[in-house]
């Protein structure tokens, strides 16, 4: 039988049932800092996205894209695909109650691994020794 997930102490129904000032009280400081300053306007119009979505508007395989890299994660955005902007495209993102008090930014790796190719023909004295084609 899997374990339930916890959050310090609280169940993921009982995070979803909280108030969002009980919520922010049980977060880490930088994250309940952020909150208590207020949401970004694109935080705020995520999250009115999310409500509109748990309301039935949009189909199930639909996925929310957004640029708030910078939007902590609610228990309410558990169980959805949002699609965070790295910069250069988007990056899907299934949210999962481990996921609650961290950043979307964070699952949307905004770097990728750099693979340089062969040196060409007048790279370095040490491409002399590379054999023509």
């Amino acid at each position: 039988m899997p374990k339930e997930f916890m959050y310090r102490g609280y169940s993921i129904q009982q995070l979803r049932e909280m108030s969002m000032d009980d919520f922010i009280k049980i977060l880490p400081s930088r994250q309940r800092r952020s909150l208590q300053r207020g949401l970004t306007p694109a935080g705020r119009r995520l999250l009115e996205e999310i409500k509109e979505f748990k309301r039935g508007s949009r189909s199930e395989g639909d996925a929310l894209k957004t640029h708030a890299r910078d939007m902590i994660i609610l228990p309410d955005m558990v169980g959805l695909r949002i699609l965070v902007h790295s910069g250069k495209e988007f990056t899907s993102v299934d949210i999962t109650p481990e996921m609650v008090g961290h950043y979307l930014g964070e699952f949307a790796i905004t770097n990728k691994k750099v693979s340089h190719g062969t040196p060409g023909i007048g790279a370095s004295r040490s491409s002399m020794y590379v054999p023509l084609k």
